[in-house]
């Protein structure tokens, strides 16, 4: 695999006193990704990622077909509309640079640089969130597909290792597939998690038994598992009342209630208790409901959990606690709430850059700002991430 570009960058960022993980930074893959990085056998298969005018997300085609559920399958004015406002957004104008570079790792690190950021671990964008929602996929294709960006990945960090760290896209209609490409991510490319949604695929859920190999590999590995939703693509019939060009009435619903499903599934369907040193992520879903729900679970478990959940032995919040994190973001007015309310050892910070409702440059300036204690700020900012990922 060729290296990306070295940094020059020497110093760790150290931005306000605080070294910072970013936990949910996101890349945007290049339109050749698959062409250029799947296996021979398959590249007439391979996924093509095709420019819209005016849309700032790529047509994601696998097998010549949209990814189910995908926000390109109905198009009327309103992309256009939005996106020529978009233009106009500060975001749309502070991320130029790397849109100039077509978003290589170079443009990567100094993006980290303008936040203060000295290590980010990297999930996909549309293209890497929706190649999973194709649920007949060939099982080996599938692989491939994951094999291909985990590989591009790879060389994408290379610009930086230190600070540059790879989050695992891994097939869903194996978990054969699934054991072997983490464990390949783990020990050949050395990524310290993997990502998964919450329903990629109809009527999936995390906790049947099927899936306990593979969650017992991560286990093992101490590989941490980082779950990130995406409006585009999935499986959610609460969703499609809505039109699927909206993305205002979608994106308010979709990330929040997904890990909503999620945490229900993986803490009370007994995977945390199951796996109890697996480390489980919530990100991009904001935190601020957290509380609400963590107590609703408790309260809900204590009627029913002796019938409905016998083998649980803790609360579902104790669960949580133990082994889970959550994400939050610069612009959480709430967050000081939430801190008072369920801790400060479970939460971790994200600029979700470079995505439309990122706050970039801004975002680590937004987080200073915010009525916490210094060892609170250094918790969110670097000690709890490093302990998910398991960053030295």
């Amino acid at each position: 695999m060729a290296g990306g570009e070295r940094s020059s960058r020497k110093e760790p960022a150290v931005k306000g006193g605080y070294r910072i993980i970013d936990s949910d930074m996101h890349v945007f893959e290049p339109l050749d990704l698959w062409e250029r990085y799947i296996d021979a056998r398959y590249q007439d298969r391979a996924p093509r990622l095709l420019p819209l005018r005016g849309s700032g997300q790529p047509l994601v085609l696998v097998g010549g077909r949209e990814a189910p559920g995908s926000a390109n399958a109905v198009r009327d004015l309103l992309p256009t509309i939005r996106n020529a406002k978009q233009r106009q957004w500060p975001l749309v104008q502070a991320i130029g640079f790397a849109r100039e570079q077509g978003f290589n790792s170079k443009s990567q690190l100094e993006a980290m640089d303008m936040e203060g950021l000295d290590v980010a671990v990297l999930y996909p964008s549309a293209p890497g969130l929706d190649v999973p929602c194709f649920p007949d996929l060939d099982p080996d294709f599938s692989e491939a597909i994951c094999r291909a960006y985990n590989n591009w990945l790879y060389d994408f960090c290379q610009a930086d290792p230190a600070r540059l760290r790879g989050a695992a896209l891994v097939p869903l209609q194996d978990v054969v597939g699934a054991i072997r490409e983490a464990r390949r991510a783990k020990q050949e490319l050395g990524f310290p998690a993997v990502f998964l949604r919450s329903a990629a695929l109809p009527d999936q859920a995390w906790y049947p038994r099927y899936w306990e190999p593979f969650w017992a590999e991560l286990e093992a590995m101490g590989m941490a598992v980082g779950f990130h939703e995406s409006t585009g693509a999935g499986y959610y019939p609460h969703l499609d009342r809505f039109p699927v060009p909206n993305r205002l009435m979608r994106h308010v619903l979709s990330h929040v209630t997904a890990q909503m499903v999620t945490m229900v599934d993986v803490i009370i369907g007994g995977v945390a208790e199951r796996f109890p040193n697996l480390r489980i992520g919530f990100l991009e879903c904001n935190c601020g409901w957290a509380p609400s729900f963590l107590a609703r679970m408790d309260r809900h478990a204590a009627m029913l959990a002796e019938t409905d959940v016998p083998l649980l032995r803790l609360k579902p919040s104790e669960y949580f606690r133990r082994q889970c994190v959550i994400g939050a973001e610069g612009e959480e007015r709430e967050l000081p709430m939430v801190v008072e309310l369920i801790g400060d050892d479970n939460i971790v910070f994200s600029t979700d850059y470079p995505h439309s409702d990122s706050d970039f440059p801004h975002a680590v300036d937004e987080f200073l700002e915010l009525e916490l204690s210094d060892a609170t700020r250094r918790k969110i900012l670097w000690d709890n991430c490093a302990r998910f990922y398991g960053i030295e």
